[in-house]
């Protein structure tokens, strides 16, 4: 009678790194690190020695120093004697706000404009398809420029709005369309302002539960519940309720026509409004194909089994073939949010003092430590970027399809 037993256990050995194929693989991974570290230690090493013959180091100290020059778009308070890092931060605000808006406006832009390009009418098909090969094809540099120069010839000037004898005027007698900017209200935050700030999140936040309890509702039983008026009545109500009951503790600051321009408000340049419509439109048609490709993927079976169910077109795209084409749309998306952001660092162009323009511009020239700045414009656009990804990753995560 024979007994069967296990094999016995061969010990760990050092030539079993290269000699047996479960370890092989791991080696060469680690030596090939090294490599590339002590590769990358060595350029690190020459640059600071090749640094020091010449007489210089690697020094942040220029951050502290006195900027010496002004920024036209100041999202916070800066004057040219303020230090280059407050400078920095200045552009950095200024290139976060046109990535927001950027980010914002293309998505609205795509969505439409990818789901318009599958329509059946052959007139707004064609126009959507039209708009997307004419923006996709040209450099967004041309269109940051052909916007801005629109808006520098076709809007009036300041003087414009002067006298009896003007040629344009205000819009509601609140917002000045010139070409110098679009000057718009102020707001004055007074005591109890930041209650009627908590009441608006907290109705956005309000907002998108019911919305979600109103779906689930809709997938588990069938009923549906209206989702517009209510989230219109959400977004509204209480904070008018809150600014009312506190005394109007808001107000706002109207900008006025004084000397040569207008005083007050708020001014929105119009390099950033050019640079923020070109982003956004040339990021949008690219969106649209991606939006097109997401929907086009969803088998048409799943149109007409919901149109079988009474369902109308559009609910149909809202909630069946949209929850379904972002596992495709999503990952795509997130590329062409990197690169509007990117593509951001154009904004020089059109005198935009965003990030590059102060830091690796300005403070670049006038410091002479380009070493230092380029490492911070790389690390700053680096940061940004695997943001957008980790917040856009979550959110892909949280749409995919689930398996049962």
């Amino acid at each position: 009678m024979t007994t069967l037993t296990d094999p016995p256990v061969e010990s760990f050995r050092l030539s079993m790194l290269l000699n047996d194929t479960r370890y092989r693989g791991y080696t060469l991974q680690f030596i090939a690190l090294i490599l590339i570290f002590l590769f990358f230690g060595w350029l690190i090493s020459n640059a600071i020695q090749n640094l020091a013959d010449l007489g210089q180091d690697i020094s942040y100290e220029f951050l502290g120093e006195a900027a010496g020059y002004d920024i036209n778009q100041q999202p916070i308070p800066y004057n040219s004697q303020d230090t280059h890092f407050r400078a920095s931060m200045v552009g950095v605000l200024n290139t976060l706000i046109v990535a927001f808006l950027g980010c914002l406006t293309a998505t609205v832009l795509g969505v439409v404009a990818g789901v318009l390009r599958l329509s059946n009418n052959w007139i707004v098909s064609k126009l959507m398809a039209i708009y997307v090969e004419a923006f996709r094809n040209v450099p967004v540099l041309i269109w940051i420029l052909i916007i801005f120069s629109i808006m520098t010839v076709s809007l009036p000037g300041p003087r414009d709005f002067r006298g009896d004898d003007a040629t344009a005027s205000m819009l509601f007698d609140s917002f000045a369309f010139t070409n110098r900017g679009v000057y718009v209200p102020r707001p004055i935050w007074e005591a109890g302002s930041w209650l009627v700030v908590v009441t608006f999140l907290l109705s956005v936040l309000a907002i998108i539960l019911y919305r979600r309890y109103a779906t689930k509702l809709l997938y588990d039983t069938g009923r549906l519940l209206p989702t517009f008026w209510p989230s219109l009545a959400l977004f509204f109500v209480p904070t008018l309720l809150m600014f009312f009951i506190l005394g109007r503790p808001i107000g706002l600051e109207y900008p006025e026509l004084r000397g040569f321009n207008f005083q007050g408000g708020i001014q929105v340049r119009g390099s950033l409004i050019a640079l923020w419509f070109a982003l956004a439109i040339y990021t949008g048609a690219f969106i649209a194909e991606n939006v097109r490709a997401g929907i086009q993927a969803i088998s048409k079976g799943q149109t007409e089994a919901a149109a079988s169910l009474g369902l109308r077109p559009n609910r149909i795209m809202s909630l069946v073939i949209l929850p379904q084409a972002l596992r495709v749309i999503i990952p795509p998306l997130i590329s062409q949010y990197l690169n509007l952001t990117k593509n951001s660092s154009l904004a020089i162009a059109v005198g935009y003092m965003d990030v590059t323009g102060t830091l690796g511009g300005i403070t670049l020239n006038q410091t002479g430590r380009a070493i230092e700045t380029v490492l911070l414009l790389m690390l700053f656009y680096l940061l940004i970027s695997l943001s957008i990804s980790a917040v856009m990753n979550l959110y892909n995560n949280a749409v995919k399809l689930k398996e049962r």
